[in-house]
């Protein structure tokens, strides 16, 4: 059934694209109740408005924290059109019908990012404007809700319509004025709670972005996040889903080197990385660690991209590079080519939880923090500075392979690794086979396992492949023939105390 819209409470914080909707319903005779800043918005525009103190006989009280919590305001928003006893309390308390409410919340998140000042952020807690818009919602029979500025253009369509719609579209705006409620009020919990785990599961984010599809062409895909915050985009084609994942593996990686540092992702798993003292020979590192894999991937740095290593660079095909900054002649290199994404990161990636939906719900867990908890010499002598330092690097890269995961290591570059296998001795077999094929010499490396070995076989091939150095969490109860076998053989082992499981 359509419904013409005659009357209009409008509340809102932002009055940005406001003024056309004003114009449009002061020229469809619409009557305008509002408020504050927003009535004397409306005013200068030269429209006609209605003061709602002057409907409700109320001044706004407690320094605005109420101005519209009143019976003739809700009454009017929440009386059903088709029954008549409603009806007849309307006429007996002299309260108007209104078919239209605008309201624009409070910035509450907005301000958590801008301050710490809790009493400021308190007052950003909307009260009035979101029980408007919960009322206009549950009335969508006869209410057109429109919750938040993004809505603005769709309701300009109404209008330019003649300002009458049908019970979908009603519903439809019912619908998107609940999505704002639910993630304003898991905002707010999110605040209080102080980052811990709440009693159920909330996730607050910003409005969906839709994808070309899925992991697979067939699978509905979209993003939910706001990219602008994290990454300036540069150059080339739309961020995939995949691509989304990959950048997030990158991100997540690379901030855990201080050093100069060079890495390629492939499907989630780093297949190069090295640090080194200057970009270029980083990146010669990480693209040396196995240029089979390379091809197609992710490419992430922490340092700013000069020419010389965006000349070397564009010598392979790669999807993504990430990096904090690029030298304008670098810039122009690597926009040669018109598909390339070029992300300039602005922030680092901030996720205190990581989420994985199961079965009928939701596992949350913390994000994988650190290296390790201790560094526990049980072998045949304590790392020398150099191994130390493998074994330091080649911790953190096995920390982001999938599980089971092994990386080989040797001057502070990736020279082999086996991830997602299952067992791990096959994940060992693949990084020497790996190391092998790009004429790596094992002799003097380090080696990092995700989790402990079950059994000594691993640091017995690795002894027979030249490693000198093991790193593992322990735990295992033969933990013992691991540990015999390095003092037998003069190798270094270390215990973590750390695992690091990534599923």
């Amino acid at each position: 059934m359509q419904k013409q819209i005659k009357s209009a409470l409008i509340s809102v914080f932002y009055k940005d694209n406001l003024e056309n909707i004003v114009k449009k319903l002061g020229e469809q005779g619409v009557t305008i109740y509002s408020t504050g800043g927003t009535q004397q918005f409306i005013e200068d525009l030269g429209v006609k408005c209605v003061a709602v103190e002057d409907l409700t006989a109320y001044p706004s009280i407690l320094g605005g924290r109420v101005k519209t919590l009143h019976p003739k305001v809700f009454g009017g928003i929440l009386a059903r059109r088709e029954n008549p006893q409603d009806l007849e309390q309307l006429q007996q308390y002299a309260i108007p019908e209104l078919d239209l409410v605008i309201v624009d919340l409070y910035p509450f998140e907005e301000t958590v990012k801008s301050t710490n000042v809790e009493q400021t952020i308190i007052e950003k807690i909307d009260i009035g404007g979101i029980s408007l818009i919960r009322a206009g919602a549950k009335n969508y029979k006869d209410v057109v809700i429109v919750a938040s500025k993004d809505q603005y253009s769709d309701l300009e369509q109404v209008l330019n319509n003649g300002g009458a719609t049908s019970i979908e579209e009603r519903r439809t705006f019912a619908a998107k004025a609940f999505e704002v409620c639910a993630n304003y009020d898991v905002a707010i919990s999110q605040y209080f709670l102080n980052n811990e785990p709440a009693a159920y599961f909330q996730v607050s984010a910003p409005q969906g972005q839709i994808m070309r599809y899925g992991e697979n062409p067939h699978q509905k895909g979209v993003f939910y996040g706001n990219l602008s915050e994290i990454f300036n985009k540069l150059h080339g084609k739309e961020l995939s889903y995949n691509n989304l994942v990959d950048v997030d593996a990158a991100c997540q990686l690379i901030q855990e080197f201080t050093e100069t540092t060079f890495a390629v992702i492939k499907h989630t798993n780093v297949c190069g990385i090295a640090s080194r003292p200057t970009l270029k020979a980083a990146w010669d590192g990480a693209l040396a660690g196995d240029k089979e894999s390379a091809f197609g991937g992710v490419l992430v740095t922490n340092a700013v991209i000069d020419k010389a290593t965006a000349e070397s660079i564009s010598e392979i095909f790669f999807e993504i590079l990430i990096a904090p900054g690029f030298d304008a002649d670098a810039l122009t290199v690597l926009q040669a080519k018109k598909n390339r994404i070029l992300l300039q990161q602005l922030q680092p990636v901030k996720a205190p939880y990581v989420y994985k939906n199961v079965l009928n719900g939701v596992l949350l867990q913390e994000n994988d923090k650190g290296n390790y908890q201790e560094w526990n010499d049980a072998g045949a002598r304590p790392a020398t500075a150099a191994e130390r330092a493998d074994l330091e690097f080649a911790n953190l890269v096995c920390k982001h392979l999938k599980s089971n995961a092994i990386a080989l290591v040797k001057d502070k570059q990736l020279i082999g690794k086996g991830c997602g296998q299952t067992s791990r001795i096959d994940s060992l077999r693949h990084a020497i086979a790996k190391a092998a094929q790009f004429n790596f010499d094992l002799k003097g490396a380090a080696m990092a396992s995700d989790a402990f070995f079950p059994f000594d076989d691993c640091v017995r091939i690795a002894h027979e492949e030249g490693i000198t150095a093991v790193i593992q969490p322990g735990g295992s109860v033969r933990d013992n023939d691991s540990v015999e076998f390095c003092k037998q053989h003069g190798m270094v082992m270390v215990m973590t105390g750390t695992r690091h499981f990534r599923h």
